[in-house]
């Protein structure tokens, strides 16, 4: 078992910045790759961007160039910074190991 622990959303204005962090713990051995994923109302649960312990690194094309992932595997934690953030960014965000194991999630709301 894995369990996962977020933090770090909230209200930003539009043009600001907030970094997301995921704790893993538990079996983290069995940890390969982390993930972050969003939902906003109304609209399904999409990839936001996505790390393996070797440093792989994938994002979704509406967030390129605004968000970085990281991961540092001594404190089995991954990061999310989020820079230039527009309203449409708005969500609930999820991070996701090996692909099974889900946050809690965390709001993220951008709004003046």
């Amino acid at each position: 078992q894995v369990q996962l622990v977020e933090s770090g959303g909230g209200l930003v204005q539009p043009g600001g910045s907030l970094r997301l962090s995921c704790a893993a713990s538990g079996s983290i051995f069995s940890i390969s790759d982390m993930g972050w994923y969003r939902q906003a109302p109304g609209k399904p649960r999409e990839l936001v961007a996505a790390i393996t312990r070797g440093g792989n690194k994938n994002y979704a094309s509406t967030v390129k160039g605004r968000f970085t992932i990281s991961i540092d595997n001594a404190k089995n934690t991954a990061y999310l910074q989020m820079n230039s953030l527009k309203p449409e960014d708005t969500a609930v965000y999820y991070c996701l190991a090996a692909g099974a194991y889900w946050g809690q999630g965390n709001q993220v709301t951008v709004s003046s």
